[in-house]
């Protein structure tokens, strides 16, 4: 189960890479490469959304079968595992929220370059036209 979570955090490592690359200023000739690699990379990526979605499914299956310590019965090692689980959890579900804000992100980013990128090319047109 462990190799789920390495594989949606390098997803979401390379969905940062990618939106630091896209964003950081002075980069302008390496732009437009780089918005070719991240378009093609856009679709594959894709896959961590219905992934991201059985993951949250397995969580909440997690949460409902776990057993409940709360009762004064508990030994102080079940209520570590306890606690344990609860905070795998919620550190699970903030990289599922990660991955999915950071695909977004990366996917309107990756949007409004290649607007601006149409604007600029269309007022260079109206400026040589002039």
């Amino acid at each position: 189960m462990a190799l789920e979570w390495v594989v949606l955090g390098y997803a979401a490592g390379a969905e940062a890479i990618m939106l630091l690359f896209l964003t950081l200023p002075g980069l302008d000739r390496l732009r437009r490469g780089l918005v070719a690699v991240v378009r093609s990379a856009l679709k594959p990526l894709l896959s961590v959304v219905p992934f991201c979605l059985f993951l949250i499914a397995d969580i909440y299956w997690k949460y409902e079968m776990r057993p409940s310590c709360e009762q004064e019965a508990c030994t102080p090692s079940e209520y570590l595992r306890h606690q344990k689980s609860i905070i795998k959890s919620q550190r699970n579900a903030l990289l599922i929220a990660s991955a999915l804000l950071l695909y977004w992100l990366l996917f309107s980013v990756t949007g409004l370059v290649l607007r601006i990128d149409q604007l600029n090319q269309r007022l260079e047109k109206l400026k040589r036209s002039e």
